[in-house]
């Protein structure tokens, strides 16, 4: 047996171990996505929401969302207070272990501002979530929504949603 011959096996292992350990840090995050949508646009509307049901398995904060299609992508959050219904953009969001938060019109929601072009219906819209667990760790979750005038599913138009 010579020198290259007993390297080699040894380079083939580390080389696969070095892989596994790569795909374990691209894994994506734990988190379900239900019914997820984004509001279509007319010409010159410059920003729409993006709607969905988000399931964590366990503990995890959304920290970010963006897509090549809006100049700014946020997660916003309206509420009433008092008697005047107002929306605020969230620096994260909660996705508390097992339970479903609801992203839809007139509560928790992606808006996609300064967008490039129309979103126009039946078409599709990339979107990236990008999530941070108990422990600090980044994961991310690439989506293809489709773009409607209501949810998928949905009879009747669904709530109106404007700026």
């Amino acid at each position: 047996m010579n020198m290259t011959s007993a390297i080699l096996p040894k380079a083939a292992l580390l080389f696969s171990l070095a892989l596994g350990s790569a795909a374990a840090l691209a894994q994506t995050a734990a988190v379900k996505v239900d019914g997820a949508w984004a509001r279509a646009t007319v010409q010159g509307q410059k920003g729409t929401g993006a709607f969905m049901s988000l399931t964590a398995s366990e503990a995890t904060r959304l920290v970010g969302v963006s897509s090549p299609v809006a100049g700014v992508a946020e997660v916003h959050e309206m509420k009433m207070e008092g008697d005047v219904m107002k929306m605020r953009a969230l620096p994260s969001l909660e996705l508390p272990a097992g339970k479903k938060v609801e992203f839809k019109p007139g509560g928790y929601h992606v808006m996609l501002m300064d967008l490039k072009a129309p979103l126009a219906k039946d078409s599709t819209v990339p979107l990236t979530l990008l999530f941070k667990d108990a422990k600090g760790v980044e994961s991310k979750l690439e989506l293809k929504l489709p773009v409607g005038t209501a949810a998928p599913g949905a009879a009747g138009a669904a709530a109106e949603h404007k700026h």
